[in-house]
Parts: structure tokens; sequence; C-alpha cells
């Protein structure tokens, strides 16, 4: 992972999963959208998968797996009822993985920590504010609300363009617990890091093809430093 001894230029992370837990207030905002479009919801831990991809995604999915109709303003109106409940419960049920904070107060200091989150900019920017986890992130990147479903790569692809033009991609890392993380810096050209503790599997992420696995955030910062 690590080329002669030296740090990445850029280490780019995910929010939901690999920074913060975000379980509850996912899950039960993905219950309470499902509700509202008269769907019966399944329980909260069967709703862990949807954590880290587009909440598009994620709804149509679900509309799918109920056997009900996938349209364009199903998944809108699912979307809208889930935004609703999410608002009002991010930024008290949203907490810091353990360990996290001590992480990016070292790795900070060797390089730079940009977010790349599929959460829309208007929630992930309160969220670590609130958490304070802003002190250690050079910028926050994601796609707008209007953006319905924005693949992880293209979000990559602008923060490499927005914050680091002049980094070749090569020098820069993607962390995430998805596999839609490694994807994107595959297809971008980043290294990849997958990390264990959120909402994806190590076999998911090997599947993916992670350059490296970490299972805790101390060894993330080892594998990086």
């Amino acid at each position: 992972m690590k080329a002669a001894g030296a740090a990445p230029a850029v280490v780019f992370l995910d929010l939901d999963g690999c920074l913060v837990d975000s379980t509850d207030p996912i899950t039960g905002s993905l219950q309470h959208a499902l509700e509202e479009l008269g769907v019966t919801a399944p329980r909260r831990e069967e709703l862990v998968r949807f954590i880290g991809p587009p909440l598009a995604e994620a709804i149509g999915t679900l509309l799918a797996e109920a056997g009900e109709a996938v349209t364009d303003a199903r998944v809108d109106a699912g979307i809208e009822a889930y935004r609703a409940r999410y608002v009002e419960v991010a930024l008290t049920a949203t907490t810091v993985v353990p360990g996290v904070a001590a992480a990016l107060a070292r790795l900070v200091a060797v390089t730079r920590l940009v977010l790349v989150t599929s959460k829309p900019g208007r929630y992930a920017e309160p969220i670590v504010a609130k958490l304070g986890l802003d002190r250690w992130l050079e910028a926050v990147v994601a796609p707008s609300l209007d953006h319905r479903a924005e693949p992880k790569a293209v979000t990559l692809a602008r923060a490499l363009t927005t914050v680091a033009p002049d980094v070749h991609p090569a020098a820069t890392v993607m962390v995430g617990d998805r596999s839609h993380d490694v994807l994107a810096g595959q297809a971008c050209g980043t290294r990849t890091v997958g990390v264990t503790w959120g909402a994806g599997s190590r076999a998911e992420l090997e599947e993916a093809g992670a350059d490296r696995i970490v299972d805790t955030p101390a060894e993330l910062v080892a594998a990086l430093t």
C-alpha cells in the first residue's frame, strides 16, 4: 500500500460506515420512506446493506424486492419521505466510529484529508461539523440534492479535479467500507483501502478488489503512513 514509506498525497474518505456510525438514522429513515409509500418495511438489520449506495438506488431496489413498480415518481416520493425523516434525526443519532478521531488527527499531519460521500452535501456538511470531524477535513465533496443517484465514481472524479487537480490519482487513496468505494477508486485510478467496521463485509471488499483491507482505525493509520 505504501510506497517507500511515503504517505499518499491525498486520502479520500467515505462518510457513512467509515467515519461515522449512521446505522440508526439511515435504516429508520428507509423504514419511514417505505411506509409512506405503502410498502411493508424490512427490519432495520435487513436494511444495513443500503448504507453507502446512492439513496435512489436503495429505494428502487427495495421497491423491486417488495414486488412494487419502480418508477421515477415512486422513487422520488421515497427519497422525499426519507429526507424528511432523516433531517430530523441525523444530527442527534449519528456518532463517530470509535478510534476515528484519533486516526484523523494522526493522518492530517502527513497527508490531505478530503471527504467524498454519496450523501448530499446539505446533509453531510452539518453532520461532520456537529461531530467535529471538519477540523481535519480539507473539503467535503458530495452530490447536490438534485442529483438522484450520482455514482460514487463521479463524485470521486469531481474531488480529484476540484480539490487535487495537480495530483496524479495514483498518489491518492480512496478509503471506504463498501464495494462502491473500492470500485470508484479503481475507476478513477486511485489506490483503495477497505475498512471492515462499516456496513460492508470483508468478503465484499475482497471481491471488489481492494488493495488493502483493515480492521481498525489504528490499522488504517499504519496502512497510510
